[in-house]
């Protein structure tokens, strides 16, 4: 898979197939955004809509804004429904952007390499669940209005939605962007936040900061040498929360940055745009 050079955006005041009438209705809904596995839309309706993605209710803010996302193996369409503040009902099939991604096989590898031991098993399973607890807050506040920036400048190494073969066995695809640089470098909240997780060492992630952006919009940042911030506590943009490590299970230091809408897994490179240049 090759990483973007630049965000796919969808800007768009449709004609929607709706039931019932409404003068002007392709003036009430826009959405832009990376209409794509692994991408995040920001749309707008009339204020006091009501709107469902697939079934599921979405967060309207007073001002008609929203966001949904779309995880790495989304299906090819989503449909959108919207309830208009006069009771017309709207609907729009959204086509998803299908993605290929990089899959490598690997065999003969020690079988301790491959899955963790028996004893940590029980840790891992309750600092996953801690997460997605964490990853369910539905909170009103539009932090991620700032926008983003990246985190921390540098070479990438990884990118989203790659995945290892291991002596036969599939394991989780990878659901982040790592950003090689030296241990101690700075790394900067990209957006305003909440820190939501603040833990100095996790099974697989080791210093591990999560921070919420409301609407349901969490970012991660892992394997941190330092983590400098507090849970509960408020950061703006360009606020450092730790430090680049290699804490976890890694085999170098980088930042492995990642972002979920609730449980969809998202592409950081396709919110944030190219990495700036650096010299």
């Amino acid at each position: 898979m090759k990483l973007r050079a630049a965000i796919l955006v969808l800007a768009v005041a449709w004609p929607l197939s709706i039931w019932g009438s409404s003068p002007g209705l392709a003036q009430d809904l826009t959405l832009e955004g990376a209409l794509s596995q692994g991408g995040l839309i920001y749309g707008r309706t009339l204020p006091g809509a009501e709107v469902t993605l697939d079934g599921r209710p979405v967060r309207v803010g007073a001002d008609g804004r929203f966001l949904i996302g779309f995880g790495r193996d989304a299906a090819p369409e989503a449909v959108l429904e919207l309830t208009l503040p006069d009771g017309t009902l709207a609907r729009r099939t959204l086509a998803v952007e299908q993605r290929n991604y990089d899959i490598q096989r690997i065999d003969g590898l020690p079988q301790d390499k491959v899955s963790p031991p028996e004893e940590v098993l029980a840790r891992i399973a309750d600092e996953q669940a801690m997460v997605a607890e964490v990853r369910k807050a539905d909170r009103p506040e539009p932090w991620f209005e700032t926008g983003f920036v990246w985190p921390v400048t540098g070479p990438i190494s990884g990118v989203y939605g790659s995945q290892r073969i291991l002596n036969g066995e599939p394991k989780w695809p990878h659901f982040g962007v790592d950003v090689a640089v030296p241990v101690g470098t700075p790394v900067v909240a990209p957006a305003d936040g909440l820190v939501v997780v603040a833990h100095h060492d996790m099974y697989y992630s080791g210093g591990t900061v999560l921070l919420d952006h409301g609407y349901g919009l969490t970012s991660a940042y892992l394997h941190l040498h330092e983590v400098s911030v507090e849970e509960g506590q408020m950061l703006r943009q360009g606020e450092p929360l730790g430090s680049v490590g290699a804490t976890g299970r890694v085999t170098g230091a980088h930042l492995d940055w990642r972002f979920n809408w609730f449980d969809q897994r998202l592409d950081p490179a396709l919110i944030v745009g190219p990495m700036p240049e650096t010299p």
